[in-house]
C-alpha cells in the first residue's frame, strides 16, 4: 500500500509536539483572512505530511487528541484508496470509491460549525478555491 499525503494547519493543534513525530515534507504559511472563519489565528501554516500506512491509525487518532479543544479544525491524510478526515476526538476512514463515507464526515464537519466550503473531502464536492 502506498504512502498517505495530507495536511495538517499548525494552528488547528493544541499539542503541536505531534508534528515531531510526523513526515513534514513541505510547509507553507498563507496570511488568515475573513473568508478562513479563523479570527483567532494570524495565519495559517500548512503542513504537508506523508504517513506511512503501518502508522497510519494510530497517527489519525494521536492528530484527534492534539487538535485545538477551543475551536472546531480538521486534517486528513489520504491514499489511493483511503482518506483519514480527523476531528477532535473523531476519526473518519474513508473507502474513497464510498460516496456515502464522505457525506457523512462532511455532515459531521459541517454539524461542529466548520464552514460548509472547507469540508470539501471528496472529489465529488465542490473544491474551496483559496
Amino acid at each position: 500500500m502506498e504512502n498517505f499525503i495530507g495536511c495538517i494547519i499548525k494552528e488547528s493543534l493544541e499539542d503541536k509536539s505531534i508534528l515531531d513525530d510526523i513526515n513534514v515534507v513541505s510547509v507553507k504559511v498563507e496570511p488568515a483572512t475573513e473568508k478562513h472563519k479563523t479570527p483567532w489565528v494570524r495565519q495559517w501554516t500548512h503542513n504537508k505530511v506523508e504517513i506511512v500506512p503501518n502508522q497510519a491509525d494510530e497517527i489519525a487518532d494521536k492528530i484527534s487528541k492534539a487538535l485545538d479543544s477551543k475551536h472546531n479544525w480538521y486534517a486528513d491524510f489520504k491514499n489511493e484508496k483511503i482518506h483519514y478526515v480527523i476531528f477532535r476526538d473523531k476519526v473518519f476512514k474513508i473507502d474513497r470509491t464510498k460516496e456515502e463515507e464522505y457525506m457523512e464526515a462532511t455532515k459531521y464537519g459541517i454539524s461542529i460549525g466548520i464552514p460548509d466550503y472547507q469540508v470539501d473531502f471528496s472529489d465529488k464536492v465542490k473544491k474551496w478555491e483559496r
